[in-house]
């Protein structure tokens, strides 16, 4: 059984899911995904939906670095090996598509980890936002340049630890 709350955060709304055992997508809500739904606020009904929701507001607040939550984020297992070499960047950090790519194992894999990247499940908690490209510019994010850059300013603001 899945279930789902919405959290307010400074980027907008977010929308988290979870089975019993696992965190499964975290996902920014925009305007044109609320259409048909004018009630955004949707409390967690599970401890881990609260556990969740009590880290992203305390990540917001500068006051986490580390979440340590369950997730199970469905994905192909070059996907997962992706999501897995995300989390590995330290908080207030940056990498490229190329370092994740070696670290995966497969040097010339930079399109298809960016591939993974944007099919990220669970914005934030698994970092996507954190792979910048070679040049040192942002590149692509399912959520938006803006909300990447202001996530990476958070980060750096809070240093790395």
């Amino acid at each position: 059984m899945t279930t789902h709350c919405t959290q307010p955060s400074p980027l907008g709304w977010l929308s988290i899911s979870a089975t019993t055992d696992a965190i499964t997508e975290l996902r920014f809500i925009d305007e044109a995904d609320n259409a048909d739904n004018a009630d955004k606020n949707i409390a967690p009904s599970t401890p881990l939906l609260q556990s969740a929701c009590r880290q992203l507001a305390e990540y917001f607040a500068g006051k986490r670095r580390h979440f340590e939550l369950p997730l199970a984020p469905r994905g192909t297992p070059f996907q997962h090996a992706v999501w897995q070499a995300l989390q590995t960047i330290p908080h207030g950090r940056h990498r490229s598509y190329k370092d994740i790519a070696l670290l995966v194992g497969n040097p010339n894999a930079m399109r298809a980890v960016g591939l993974a990247n944007g099919r990220n499940p669970i914005a934030i908690i698994i970092p996507c936002h954190r792979v910048i490209g070679a040049s040192g510019k942002l590149v692509g994010y399912a959520g938006g340049l803006a909300r990447k850059s202001w996530l990476l300013q958070h980060e750096a603001a809070q240093g790395n630890g």
